[in-house]
C-alpha cells in the first residue's frame, strides 16, 4: 500500500493493465496526469496533432493487436474532439479507454471555462461512461473501465476525472488485472438446433463478420468451412477472417461485394452468419435477404439477434467457442455439386478493371504484390476503401483496418499511427482519397515527429469519388459540391511536415516510389493521380436485393438496350 495522488494512481493502473502506449494531447485540466506521466518513460506517449487523431490512433492500436487502446484529452473541446473517434470504435466494437479530465468538483455544472458534460455526450456511443469525483473510487473505476472495454462484445469506455481528484491523495493498493473469460449464453439445445440445420442443409453458405476477427476464430472458421464444405463470404469488417487464398473464400459480400459472393448468398438454402450484425451495407434489401434461405446466427451480443433480419436459430456466444463446439460435434459433410457451382461462379464473375491504365484497383494489387504478407492495410472511407477491400488479398486477421459502421472520413491516418506504434516491425500503409486526406493531413506532423514509417497512399481524383459515383448513377450527373479541383499541393504539404513525398502519374513511377518508401522505412506520402470518373464495381443499389448486383458491363448492356 502506498499514498499516491490521483494522477499517479491513473498511471499505476495503466501499468497494471499492461498499457505501453498512450495517444493524446495535453491541456489545463489534465496537466496533473501529464506531469505524472513524465516520470514514467516506460509508457510511450504519442502526441497527435488533434484529439480526434488520438482517438483514432487508440482505435488502430486496438484493432491491430486485440488489446485495449488508450487516449488522453483535456476538458471541454479536448474531450469533445474525441467524440467521432469514440463513436467509430463503438460502431466497430473496438476496445478503447478514453481518459479525460474536467473542471474541479466545485465548478461542475456552472458553465465554467472549458467545462462540458462529456459523460452525457458520450453515453450513447460508449459501453459505459464514468465521471470520477472521489479519488478513493478512481483505481476501481479505471480497472472496471478496462474490464468493460475488453469483455463480451468489446467497445469504448470513457473515464472523466475532475481535476481536483487528480491532485487528491489516498491509499493505493496494486492489483493484478482480472482475467476476461469469453461470454457464452447458449444452451445445449441451441447447439443441437444449429447442428440439425447444418446437417439438413444442401447449399450452406458462411458469412463471416468482424466478430470472427475480434474473437480470434480464424482457424476455427477455416476448419468449420472445410468440415461443412461450404463457401465463405466475408463482410467488410470480416476481411482477413479467412485466408483469401483459401479455396472456400468467395469474396466480400454486400453493396460492393463480388457477384460470386452475393449470388452464393442468394442461392444458398442455409446462411450461417458468424459475428456479423446484418448491416444494411451487406444485406441489401433486408426483406429479401437470403432469398428464402434459413438463417443461423452466431453472435456474442444477443441484442443483434433478430434486430435487422429474423433468423431461424441462434447461438449466443463467443465465435471461437461456438465454432469449436460445432466442429467437435458435427460429422463431416460433402456438398460437392454446390461447392463446385460456387467455385465456377468465382471464375464466371471475376473482379475486373482496365489494366492498361493507372487506376485504384491496379494500385491496390501492386501494393499487395510488393509488400510482405503481414502488412497492415488501413483505409479512409470511400472508393479507395472498397478497392482496398476488393483487390488486396488478406491472409490473416487484423491486417485490414477500416471504419465500417460509422464510415468515418479522416479515420485512416490516425488509425495507421496507432497500428504502426503497436507493430513497429510491420509495414503499415494507409490508403486514402484526397477528400479524406484533407480531414486529417495534420497527422503527417505526428508520423514525422514520432518517426513512424507509415506510408500514406493518396488516390487523388480531385473529387469526392464515392459521392460522385452516386451522383453519376442516381443524380443525373449533377456534381453538387463534390469537385475538389483546387490548388492544394499534397506533396508540398507533406515535405513541409518532414515527410518524404512522391507525386506519380504512371505505373512505373508508382512502383519506384513504393519500393523506395518500403526500403527507406521513413514516413512517406505517395500521391497517385487517377481519373475522376473511375467507379467501384460490382455494386448493388441501396435497398436492392443482392441478386441485383451489377458491374460496369451490365451498365453498358443496359445503355445499349
Amino acid at each position: 500500500m502506498a499514498k499516491l495522488n490521483g494522477s499517479e494512481i491513473v498511471i499505476e493502473c495503466l501499468k497494471e493493465q499492461g498499457v505501453d502506449t498512450v495517444f493524446g494531447y495535453p491541456g489545463g485540466a489534465i496537466l496533473n496526469i501529464y506531469d505524472a506521466l513524465y516520470k514514467h518513460p516506460e509508457i510511450r506517449h504519442v502526441l497527435t496533432s488533434h484529439e480526434q487523431g488520438a482517438s483514432h490512433a487508440a482505435d488502430g492500436y486496438a484493432r491491430s493487436t486485440g488489446s485495449v487502446g488508450v487516449c488522453f484529452a483535456t476538458s471541454g473541446p479536448g474531450a469533445t474532439n474525441l467524440v467521432t473517434g469514440i463513436a467509430t470504435a463503438y460502431m466497430d466494437s473496438s476496445p478503447i479507454v478514453a481518459i479525460t479530465c474536467n473542471v474541479t468538483l466545485p465548478l461542475l455544472g456552472k458553465d465554467s471555462f472549458q467545462e462540458v458534460d462529456i459523460t452525457g455526450i458520450t453515453l450513447p456511443i460508449t459501453k459505459y461512461s464514468f465521471i470520477v469525483k472521489d479519488v478513493k473510487k478512481l483505481a476501481a473505476t479505471i480497472r472496471r473501465a478496462f474490464k468493460i472495454a475488453k469483455s463480451g462484445r468489446p467497445g469504448p469506455v470513457l473515464v472523466d476525472i475532475t481535476k481536483d481528484v487528480t491532485a487528491a491523495v489516498c491509499d493505493y493498493v496494486p492489483r493484478e488485472p482480472e482475467k476476461i473469460a469469453p461470454v457464452n449464453n447458449f444452451t445445449d439445445e441451441d447447439i443441437e438446433k444449429a447442428l440439425q440445420l447444418l446437417k439438413s442443409a444442401q447449399k450452406p453458405c458462411i458469412i463471416a463478420g468482424g466478430g470472427v476477427v475480434i474473437s480470434g476464430a480464424s482457424e476455427e472458421l477455416a476448419a468449420f468451412a472445410r468440415k461443412l464444405q461450404a463457401p465463405v463470404c466475408c463482410t467488410l469488417m470480416g476481411q482477413g477472417a479467412l485466408d483469401q487464398y483459401d479455396e472456400h473464400y468467395m469474396g466480400m459480400v454486400g453493396m460492393h461485394g463480388t457477384k460470386a459472393a452475393n449470388f452464393c448468398v442468394t442461392e444458398s438454402d442455409l446462411l450461417i452468419v458468424i459475428g456479423g450484425r446484418f448491416s444494411d451495407r451487406w444485406t441489401g434489401n433486408t426483406a429479401k435477404f437470403g432469398g428464402g434461405a434459413k438463417l443461423l446466427q452466431i453472435d456474442i451480443d444477443d441484442a443483434e439477434v433478430n434486430k435487422n433480419v429474423r433468423v431461424m436459430a441462434q447461438v449466443t456466444g463467443d465465435a471461437r467457442t461456438v465454432l469449436r463446439k460445432l466442429i467437435a460435434r458435427m460429422d463431416p459433410v460433402r456438398h460437392e455439386e454446390w461447392f463446385e457451382h460456387a467455385e465456377r461462379m468465382t471464375d464466371m464473375y471475376p473482379l475486373s478493371y482496365n489494366k492498361e491504365l493507372l487506376t485504384g484497383p491496379w494500385v491496390i494489387e501492386t501494393i499487395d504484390r510488393m509488400t510482405p504478407d503481414d502488412t497492415i492495410i488501413v483505409t479512409e472511407v470511400g472508393q479507395h476503401q472498397m478497392w482496398a477491400a476488393q483487390y488486396y488479398k488478406y491472409k490473416a486477421p487484423r491486417t485490414f483496418i477500416s471504419s465500417g459502421g460509422l464510415g468515418t472520413m479522416g479515420f485512416g491516418l490516425g488509425a495507421a499511427i496507432g497500428a504502426q506504434a503497436a507493430n513497429p516491425d510491420k509495414v503499415v500503409i494507409n490508403v486514402a482519397g484526397d477528400g479524406c486526406f484533407r480531414m486529417n493531413m495534420n497527422e503527417l506532423a505526428t508520423i514525422s515527429r514520432e518517426e513512424l514509417p507509415v506510408i500514406e497512399v493518396i488516390l487523388n481524383n480531385h473529387v469526392l469519388g464515392m459521392v460522385r459515383q452516386w451522383q453519376n448513377l442516381y443524380y443525373g450527373k449533377r456534381y453538387s459540391a463534390t469537385v475538389l479541383n483546387d490548388k492544394a499541393d499534397f506533396c508540398k504539404i507533406a515535405e513541409g511536415m518532414g515527410v518524404d513525398a512522391y507525386k506519380v502519374t504512371t505505373k512505373e513511377e508508382f512502383e519506384k516510389a513504393l519500393e523506395k518508401a518500403l526500403t527507406d522505412r521513413k514516413p512517406a506520402l505517395i500521391e497517385v493521380l487517377i481519373d475522376q470518373d473511375d467507379m467501384v464495381f460490382p455494386m448493388c443499389s441501396p435497398g436492392a436485393p443482392l441478386e441485383n448486383t451489377f458491374d460496369e458491363s451490365d451498365l453498358k448492356v443496359k445503355k445499349d438496350e
